[in-house]
């Protein structure tokens, strides 16, 4: 039951249908989803864990106010952590799993054409956590299946940010990958910390343009 609950409430504050800052009453979820208090505390806990909502004594849980400071610096640690990742990957992920990257990567070739949108939100992520789980490295897939990723999806939906750089970041993720099938590790970290940073950049670019307008 808790495992449900946490499913859907982490969707229901990554697409925003839970707001930013807003406090969470428990007495209301409990009767939404019919379970008892243990089962919900649980879910929060878990939630809390993930860095979604955060609890203040004898005040209660809120979800997460959003920083365009605090995107960067996610951004930041992804850039050291993944290209740690990418290298890693290069010197354990299977052939078949790198075939699997290949399919991955022609699937996001049809998002792009159909919903760019989609492709932002949900299938860049993807692409970027089946890097990671190919480092076989049990502390970053936790770090980043745990905390970052969600917070990543978070930022994208509620921000509503739109790339103008689909079309060139899809085309760096096939030069990672072909790094990876050559089981180059330094090209690998390189491209990947380069492509990263180079997201950044575009981020801080549209953040300070959103921040301009509505000054």
């Amino acid at each position: 039951m808790a495992d449900t609950v946490c499913s859907k409430l982490q969707n229901a504050i990554v697409e925003g249908i839970i707001p930013a800052g807003s406090k969470i009453s428990e007495p209301a979820l409990a009767i939404e989803f019919g379970i008892s208090r243990g089962p919900l505390r649980e879910a929060l806990s878990r939630l809390e864990a993930c860095n979604l909502i955060e609890r203040t004594p004898n005040v209660g849980a809120r979800v997460v106010s959003l920083t365009p400071q605090h995107l960067v610096e996610i951004y930041l640690i992804r850039e050291s952590l993944e290209g740690l990742a990418a290298r890693m990957a290069a010197e354990n992920m299977s052939d078949k799993e790198i075939n699997e990257l290949d399919e991955l990567l022609e699937k996001h070739q049809q998002q792009i054409k159909q919903d760019q949108s989609y492709y932002q939100k949900e299938g860049d992520m993807d692409f970027h956590f089946q890097i990671v789980k190919g480092s076989k490295n049990s502390h970053l897939i936790d770090m980043f299946s745990n905390d970052l990723y969600h917070l990543i999806r978070l930022y994208r939906y509620q921000f509503g940010m739109v790339s103008n750089r689909v079309q060139r970041a899809f085309i760096e993720h096939g030069h990672i990958v072909d790094a990876i099938r050559q089981r180059d590790g330094e090209l690998a970290q390189f491209l990947m910390s380069r492509h990263i940073s180079s997201s950044r950049k575009n981020v801080e670019k549209m953040l300070d343009e959103h921040l301009t307008i509505t000054d």
